[in-house]
């Protein structure tokens, strides 16, 4: 089969890999139709995530049709279309029981495009099946349901919830990718008072309007900090998301995050960045992390079904997954061709 291999910082290649197989009786191969590229996989192409191994299979992310299935998989059966999650859990763990899919102790986790093979491939192995995949509805617009093997449930539980948006709250969220509008989208669940969007890229910020931003900022960290001031009366916002994963990103946060509020991070780092205990010690601010657990993903399927959510607006380019090369540098130039989320189709599905 051909799929996208990781070959350390910079090197990726569309190459010939083996099929997989079934190593667990838990285990189910999929054969993938549609999958995309994230932020995530950026990262690892830099360098950020050391753990990704020369020879890996990218992409966390897709969905497809069941292939195959192991013996002790009672869910699904061959023919199944599935929605992949990017977060492999055991569902019988300590960590599973408490809802924390991603620090999975039996060998689940983020290990997708990870610590294992991937979905940027015509076939992919789902370890943990039953808890790992989700059937599709006939009928279902399977592109847009790309979006909730990641980015969707990872902005509403990293930022929405973990940043606590309550009705009538200033939210903002610092970086208008596609996490960010993910974060957008969801947070107008709880009817924030507003929501101010911070980007560089004009045509990010004018999609985030679309899709339900109250106010925009492009321009210096200064003027950003003057702007947000003057829509809150000089308090800061009452949750601040961070979604890009640089320094100074997170550092801005800092800055603007009102007495009492939350500082919710949901971008993927790979340099420290400063914490100015100096001025945050005495502010009552409570900062999270995660690891999306997927745990929502049952939920957001039922509002895309329902088109009370349209995730499938986060879709700008389509592309076969064997131009996957092509695909990476339109999503690696994200400004220079408006591109949010790409869906790649695999054209021998």
């Amino acid at each position: 089969m051909k799929a996208l291999v990781f070959h350390g910082a910079n090197k990726k290649s569309w190459e010939e890999k083996p099929r997989p197989v079934l190593q667990q009786p838990t285990d189910a191969i999929v054969k993938i139709t549609k999958t995309t590229i994230c932020g995530t996989d950026l990262h690892i192409l830099k360098g950020d995530v050391p753990e990704v191994t020369d020879g890996r299979i990218l992409g966390h992310e897709g969905v497809g049709i069941v292939e195959e299935v192991g013996a002790a998989v009672v869910n699904f059966k061959k023919g199944d279309h599935v929605l992949i999650s990017c977060i492999s859990s055991c569902g019988k763990c300590d960590a599973c029981k408490r809802g924390m899919y991603s620090h999975c102790e039996n060998g689940g986790g983020w290990i997708l495009g990870h610590l294992i093979d991937g979905t940027q491939a015509e076939y992919t192995r789902i370890p943990f099946a039953d808890s790992s995949l989700y059937r599709i509805p006939a009928g279902s617009d399977e592109e847009a349901l790309v979006m909730l093997s990641d980015i969707l449930p990872t902005g509403f539980e990293c930022g929405v919830l973990n940043g606590k948006i309550k009705p009538g709250d200033t939210v903002v969220i610092v970086g208008a990718g596609p996490i960010g509008l993910a974060a957008l989208i969801t947070a107008q669940f709880y009817t924030p008072a507003e929501i101010i969007m911070i980007d560089p890229d004009d045509n990010r910020l004018e999609v985030a309007r679309k899709m339900g931003a109250g106010f925009t900022i492009n321009n210096s960290r200064e003027d950003a900090v003057a702007r947000v001031m003057e829509k809150t009366g000089n308090k800061g916002a009452d949750t601040v998301i961070e979604a890009v994963g640089i320094p100074a990103t997170f550092e801005l946060c800092e800055v603007l995050v009102a007495a009492g509020g939350n500082i919710a991070n949901i971008g993927v780092h790979g340099k420290s960045a400063e914490l100015h205990l100096e001025t945050l010690w005495a502010k009552n601010i409570s900062i999270t992390t995660r690891l999306v657990d997927t745990m929502s993903t049952p939920m957001l399927l039922k509002m895309v079904q329902s088109k009370k959510v349209n995730s499938r607006q986060l879709i700008t380019h389509h592309f076969n997954m064997s131009d996957i090369i092509q695909a990476y540098d339109t999503f690696q130039h994200a400004a220079r061709e408006k591109a949010l989320k790409v869906i790649l189709v695999n054209e021998t599905a």
